[in-house]
Order: C-alpha cells, then sequence, then structure tokens
C-alpha cells in the first residue's frame, strides 16, 4: 500500500485541520500552500479549495488567504 493509501483513513480535511491547529498552537501564522501540501501530502491544489471549505467550517481556526507571491500565503491563527 501507497502512503496516499494508508492516509486514507484520515480525510485530507481533518488532516489538514490537525497539522493548522498544530501550527497556529502558539499565535498566528503565515503558511505558503505549496509548504503545507509538502507537510500534509497533497497538493497546492487541494490546500486552497479545502482552505476555503475550513475557513467557513473550522470554528477553532481563523483562516484568512493573505497573498500571492509565487504561492498563495495563508495567515492561521487559533479561533
Amino acid at each position: 500500500m501507497s502512503a496516499t493509501t494508508d492516509s486514507t483513513t484520515e480525510s485530507k480535511e481533518t488532516r489538514l485541520r490537525r497539522y493548522l491547529s498544530q501550527r497556529a498552537e502558539d499565535g498566528e501564522v503565515y503558511i505558503k500552500s505549496k509548504f503545507i501540501a509538502d507537510d500534509v501530502e497533497l497538493s497546492p491544489k487541494e490546500i486552497g479549495a479545502l482552505m476555503v471549505k475550513l475557513r467557513d467550517s473550522a470554528a477553532e481556526l481563523e483562516i484568512e488567504k493573505w497573498s500571492y507571491t509565487s504561492a498563495t500565503t495563508w495567515r492561521v491563527t487559533r479561533g
């Protein structure tokens, strides 16, 4: 089985939510989609779609699209 197949036991959204909660534990954090994608083994495109979804559904996090340079940067804080 591949790592991708193994990770299906936990949804992509849940994985991303947990990752963002851990990163924002000490306050606000600014993270580029491409670096999040590397850390949670998803594509930057998947990260963008999931971040928009989490922005509306994750009450414990405040997610804001911050800037776009070479990749989208997100500002994440604990709600």
